[in-house]
Parts: structure tokens; C-alpha cells; sequence
């Protein structure tokens, strides 16, 4: 079974360890040159991973043509913003593989979630996505985590827990792909106001609200968008939100952090020149998308506004005791 791993960034390298528990045959995939030429020289990345070796069995290449020959399956782990380019690319290429998305957001565009963008270029129903509390630096450690799979295709889902489930590493199937990709969505964008809270330095009591709020927020958008509501508990649901809002190994739970902290503009700016924060993306595209669904979610329209507006970020402590 031959893994092809379109991405080289630190998301994609943890799935590496995973996917070299079950085939030795893997391709990590980049268009960056400067990212595969830094594997090959170090075997590491350490502005991804820091002090993490990847296998130096793994084949890595700039050569898509190359890393798409006789592969089995495709695992896609670029940044959303990427997902339209990046399909286009791998479309001639393309022979009925399955395809396992790990990349999580809706596209400012089409304001369509990342799974439809890729079927919408490549057309086959062989499609999956995961997401759950899972940081790459702990795959990559191979501490025992779980995520979320789905698709509507019962092959797929078996043939990549066949390849990517192992002693590490536990896999939930569910047929709520939209469900599950609101869910790797909008965590990002919470986390950014958990973030913000944590700044504000408040008690572990406050936080707790907030999650528990968050969490019928989303299980009402869910609901509203066409999914399953119960998809809230799942690790897409529940289990990503406690990690990625509590944690400043969260890119985005560091960038509310700083702004929790008054920090300058530019200290956020440069902040976000040296760090890919996908909820800031996710946030733009959530607004629009609930503008054009006419869904109200007023969560977001506040962690828009003191995002993007600079409203000030204490107005989410008074959002919360206030909301209905």
C-alpha cells in the first residue's frame, strides 16, 4: 500500500509516524522546494517539529507526477487556502484512489468546506476526512490519541483504518462529513476566544462556561447546516475543542492569548507573519458563510469583530453572562 502525503508541514509529518506503523511505502509530497530539501539534508523540520526525525525511509519529493505514480491512497494536508490549487495540480494525476483529507476550514471563495472542494475538482466519491484532538508533535511521539473519521463511503473508511489505525492511534467512523468538518472548522476559531480569555488570566470556571456554550453553539449549527448534532460528542466535537482551547501548543489559542494581553498590533501581526493561525482564515469564511445561510451565531460575529474591527476583546467576558 502506497502512501502519498501532499503537504510537508507539521500536521503532515505527524500522520507520517502513523501511517509507517501499518506500509514503509510512503511519499511526502511538497511544492515547496526549500521544505523537502531541509527533510533530506536533516530528516527533520524543526520549524514544525522540533527535534522530531521523520523515517528516513519515507520517499520525499517536489515531483507530484512522481509522488502520485502508483499510489493507493492520497492523504491531503495542505492549508485551506491551498485546497483549490493543490486539487487542480493532483487532478491529471488522479486514478480513482481514495483520498483522506486532513485539512481543516472553508475556503474564502466558494465558502465551501474542503472535502466538497475536492470533490468538485476530483470527481469521485472516494473521499474521507479526520479531524480530533490530535497536535502532530504527539502523533509524532506516538502518544495514544483518536480522531473522528467520515465519509459516505464504507470502502474508504475501511481502507483507511486499515492503513492508518494502529496501536497508537484510534479511528470513530461516521457518515457526518459535515458534521465532523463544522466541527475541525470552527474549533480554530473558538480556540482564538479561549485564547483571549486566557489572556485576561480568568478562572478555570469562566473557561468551563465558555466551552460549555461554545459547544451548544456549534451543535445548533450543525443542526441548522444539515448535520448531525450528536457529532458534537465525538473527538471532532467535544474532544478537539478541550484540546485546542486550552492549550498554547493551539497557534490560534496563542494568537487570542495576545490579544487577551493587549498586545500590540504589531506584536499580532508579526505573530501572524511567522505562524499559519487558520482560524484567522476560517473566521472570515465562517462570517460570510453564516451571512449567506442567514444564521445567527452571535459567538462569531464577536470574535469577528475583535479580530478584524478591534473591538474590545473584554466585551467577550459581557457577551458571556449575557448571551441567551
Amino acid at each position: 500500500m502506497k502512501v502519498t502525503i501532499i503537504g510537508a508541514g507539521a500536521y503532515s509529518l505527524g500522520l507520517s509516524f502513523m501511517f509507517h506503523e501499518n506500509t514503509k511505502n510512503i511519499t511526502i509530497y511538497s511544492k515547496v522546494k526549500e521544505e523537502i530539501e531541509i527533510l533530506k539534508k536533516y530528516h527533520k523540520n524543526d520549524k514544525y517539529l522540533t527535534g522530531i526525525s521523520i523515517y528516513k525511509d519515507i520517499h520525499l519529493t517536489t515531483d507530484l507526477e512522481e509522488a502520485m505514480k502508483e499510489c493507493d491512497l492520497i492523504v491531503i494536508g495542505v492549508s485551506t487556502k491551498y485546497i483549490n490549487s493543490i486539487c487542480t495540480e493532483i487532478n491529471p494525476y488522479y486514478k480513482n484512489q481514495n483520498i483522506l483529507v486532513a485539512s481543516k476550514g472553508i475556503d474564502q471563495n466558494s465558502l465551501l468546506f474542503v472535502s466538497s472542494i475536492v470533490k468538485s475538482i476530483i470527481h469521485t466519491n472516494k473521499i474521507a476526512v479526520i479531524s480530533g484532538p490530535t497536535f502532530a508533535i504527539d502523533l509524532a511521539k506516538k502518544e495514544i490519541c483518536g480522531l473522528s473519521i467520515a465519509s459516505k463511503n464504507e470502502d474508504t473508511i475501511k481502507i483507511v483504518k486499515e492503513t492508518l489505525e494502529n496501536p497508537y492511534l484510534r479511528l470513530r467512523p461516521t457518515d457526518d462529513v459535515l458534521g465532523v468538518e463544522i466541527c475541525g472548522s470552527i474549533k480554530n476559531v473558538l480556540a482564538i476566544a479561549a485564547g483571549i480569555l486566557e489572556g485576561f488570566h480568568v478562572s478555570n470556571s469562566t473557561k468551563s462556561m465558555f466551552l460549555t456554550e461554545a459547544l451548544h453553539d456549534v451543535k445548533y449549527l450543525i443542526k441548522k447546516l444539515g448535520g448531525n448534532g450528536n457529532t458534537i460528542l465525538s473527538y471532532a466535537g467535544f474532544g478537539d475543542f478541550i484540546l485546542t482551547c486550552t492549550s498554547e501548543n493551539s497557534r490560534n489559542f496563542s494568537f487570542g492569548k495576545l490579544i487577551g494581553e493587549n498586545k500590540t498590533q504589531e506584536e499580532i501581526k508579526e505573530y501572524l507573519k511567522s505562524n499559519t493561525v487558520e482560524g484567522v482564515y476560517t473566521l472570515e469564511s465562517l462570517a460570510n458563510l453564516l451571512e449567506k445561510e442567514t444564521i445567527e451565531l452571535p459567538i462569531i460575529n464577536l470574535i469577528y469583530n475583535i479580530v478584524f474591527l478591534h473591538k474590545n476583546p473584554r466585551s467577550l467576558l459581557e457577551f458571556l453572562i449575557t448571551k441567551k
